[in-house]
């Protein structure tokens, strides 16, 4: 009887949150229906994206920090700071910015503190938008992600309900000392609604080209979910996602009703509670699904409205997955640019550790977005985004920018914090950025409607980078080391890239340990269709729950037996110690590596910074493991120094080849001489002319070559920061 009673009030429970489920989206679309009359539940499905991000240079400034309702609340300001605000707003700004060969300015518009009290700066906003477009530049605005409670809650006392609750006794703010920005649950439909008004004056009053969403890098933390909603919202992705019989197989339990996000936020080196991994699911599911349904709005306004946003980190070693509940290939399937704030300004350290954006570059290429990042303060910063963004210069100054070039600043305000060139190194750095941006305007056909040559992938599956903070981490970015440093082209790649590899000649799977079946099978696949692999210490060894398998998931590939299992508390598991395994698969080829040895390793739990990304000890090992294992059949061999990167692309037409060649040492090695290329032909195309072109001289270089094996071989006879080689073909 007792069981009976149990299993009946278990029931209840589970259809007391179906009721939940259905009332909530009730609730949801009536209050839709009350401020939105366009249909957007699937419109990012069907509507095309912005054509003119096809055909048009991306050179930026920016202005979103100066609106004088922020500056005086945050404080902290110099007595000259209104004046620079009003002198932005002027003509002659924005025409030295149109002098300057900027084509798209993000202004100020809606900061959190709301419609009513920013109307003033609305205004302001409304002419610097109507300045920027009589001069031909395109406009994006700015919308904040947090709520300055003070002023807003006069204007809209119910979104009360919006604010995160105390998270451990404090409360959840934006951080640093601006206490007065509080954090919301995102998918709270009071504050979706209000941010879709927001957006709708941005596109129908002021005509903008872009939204550029602010601080998704916080919106998904986890403090966010322990609003009581995203609670309810956690219990209702577990019973959509799971059968009750799988819910048992997955957590020992069917009934979710009292389940609750898990209340821990330290450093993980793995991450195995299988409750703590779903609710990583959910967050990124979260935040995938509030972008879908900004970017299914927007293009129901207007499709020609780019949806952009700033998930800040990039590729740069950090786990976004858990620590920002950002999933990048989720993310930006709803996204045409996404910003990086990550550092990692491009140089050579006193160590010899080459430090860039370049994995970052690569993901967003992969997953169809540009990169937004600031690139102002030096020539080199400007050449990595030639080379490696599409499309995009990044943000090269603020909205005060235009004067640099024609005087030195004794001060410097708020409309520019992030580039700080003409403000220290003066007119000088600034001519040089002129100069740079002239070259990308002048060159720009080069840049547009190609694709990159790719020769490798290098996975980053979601469950290994989601539920390990450690090996994976350090591997796979040591191994991306190895291939940036040693010019041979590769993409980064995600788990649904694995359905599609006829672009690459090699698979790298380093400590790519979490894989599922249909992984394996499709990884096989590859193999057996004359791929090659590479993998490293464990990979395939776990489930995508990060179960530990028996034997590697690969084995049948790489032939070797798994560590045995450790001991309890003896995690992580030991390392193989053997050499090096080679197999030919029929046509394709394997190799096992059992470690990418660290110069520098990795604390467990850290970051994989770029302090820790000096080259691994065996990258020789590495690098001739991937061209044994394409046959020796690589697109491209450059001999130059390690600090010298290369980007091979290609005109989508087919009527040019094009080399990046960037310069990380160029502060220590000024000029980098007799470059020898050797470049593989396309089939059925003969090479017409090899030139060089680049914004450190003047004149275009006709370079001499010879054709060999369907190879066309020549030097670059010069390299200062940045070069653009130019292979015509017929």
């Amino acid at each position: 009887m007792k069981k009976r009673l149990k299993d009946y009030i278990g029931c209840l429970g589970i259809l007391f949150l179906l009721l939940i489920i259905l009332l909530t989206g009730n609730c949801r679309n009536e209050v839709n229906k009350q401020t939105d009359t366009i249909e957007v539940e699937k419109l990012s499905e069907s509507l095309p994206k912005p054509q003119w991000l096809e055909i048009y240079p991306l050179v930026i400034v920016g202005n979103w920090d100066t609106a004088p309702i922020f500056r005086r609340r945050k404080g902290g300001n110099p007595t000259w700071h209104k004046d620079d605000y009003y002198k932005e707003h002027t003509e002659e700004a924005v025409k030295k910015l149109k002098e300057m060969g900027v084509t798209l300015v993000i202004i100020h518009f809606y900061k959190g503190f709301g419609l009513e009290a920013e109307k003033e700066q609305l205004e302001d906003s409304k002419k610097l938008a109507s300045l920027c477009k009589k001069y031909g530049i395109r406009v994006g605005v700015y919308v904040g992600s947090t709520v300055a409670y003070e002023t807003f809650l006069l204007e809209k006392p119910e979104a009360e309900e919006w604010f995160v609750p105390d998270y451990r006794g404090q409360p959840v703010r934006y951080g640093g000392t601006q206490t007065f920005r509080k954090r919301v649950y995102f998918m709270h439909p009071g504050y979706i609604n209000y941010i879709k008004r927001v957006v709708r004056i941005a596109i129908e009053d002021l005509k903008v080209d872009l939204i550029h969403f602010d601080n998704t890098s916080n919106r998904a933390g986890i403090p966010i979910f322990f609003h009581p909603l995203a609670v309810q919202d956690f219990r209702v992705f577990l019973m959509k996602k799971y059968t009750p019989e799988m819910l048992k197989e997955r957590l020992g339990f069917s009934n979710v009703k009292y389940v609750e996000p898990p209340n821990y936020d330290k450093p993980f080196s793995t991450i195995d509670d299988p409750l703590f991994q779903e609710w990583t699911d959910f967050r990124c599911q979260q935040l995938a699904d509030f972008y879908s349904e900004m970017e299914s709005f927007i293009r129901g306004l207007n499709p020609e409205v780019a949806v952009e946003n700033n998930p800040s980190s990039g590729l740069s070693g950090n786990n976004t997955i858990w620590d920002q509940g950002v999933d990048y290939p989720r993310l930006l399937s709803h996204t045409d640019i996404v910003w990086t704030e990550e550092g990692n300004e491009a140089t050579v350290t006193e160590e010899g550790i080459l430090v860039s954006k370049i994995r970052t570059y690569k993901m967003a290429s992969t997953l169809n977005n540009k990169i937004f990042t600031y690139t102002g303060d030096s020539k080199l910063q400007m050449a990595e985004a030639m080379a490696y963004n599409r499309q995009c210069l990044g943000m090269v100054g603020g909205v005060l920018a235009g004067y640099e070039l024609s005087e030195n600043r004794n001060n410097i305000g708020f409309d520019n914090p992030y580039t700080w060139g003409g403000y220290y190194l003066g007119v000088e750095l600034s001519e040089s950025k002129k100069d740079y941006i002239k070259f990308y305007h002048e060159n720009f056909d080069y840049y547009r409607n190609i694709d990159n040559v790719a020769d490798v992938a290098v996975l980053h599956s979601y469950s290994t980078m989601a539920f390990n903070n450690d090996r994976p981490y350090q591997s796979t970015f040591l191994f991306e080391q190895a291939l940036i440093q040693a010019k041979i082209p590769f993409d980064i790649i995600f788990d649904d890239n694995l359905k599609n590899l006829s672009k690459y000649r090699v698979l790298v799977l380093a400590d790519q340990e979490c894989l599922s079946d249909e992984k394996l099978d499709l990884i096989r696949d590859f193999v057996k269709q004359g791929g090659g692999l590479v993998v490293t210490e464990h990979t395939s060894l776990y489930t995508e729950w990060r179960q530990r398998r028996r034997d590697f998931g690969l084995k049948d590939l790489f032939k070797i037996e798994p560590p045995k299992w450790p001991a309890r508390g003896r995690m992580p598991e030991p390392l193989l110690n053997i050499s090096t395994v080679k197999n030919k698969i029929g046509s394709g080829r394997a190799v096992y590596i059992p470690e990418v040895k660290p110069v520098i390793k990795k604390p467990s739990t850290a970051a994989m910074i770029s302090r820790y990304w000096r080259l691994p000890m065996n990258w020789e090992e590495l690098v001739e493991s991937v061209k044994w294992a394409s046959d020796d059949n690589l697109s491209i061999d450059v001999n130059a120094p390690l600090t010298v990167t290369i980007e091979l692309t290609k005109k989508i037409d087919k009527s040019s080849l094009m080399l990046h060649l960037v310069n990380y040492n160029v502060e220590r090695n000024s000029l980098v001489r007799n470059i020898g290329i050797s470049l593989k032909i396309p089939d059925g195309k003969r090479v017409e002319q090899v030139m060089v072109f680049s914004p450190d001289k003047e004149k275009i270089e006709f370079i001499n070559y010879n054709i060999i094996d369907k190879k066309v071989i020549f030097k670059v006879l010069r390299l200062e920061t940045y070069n653009l080689v130019v292979i015509k073909l017929d």
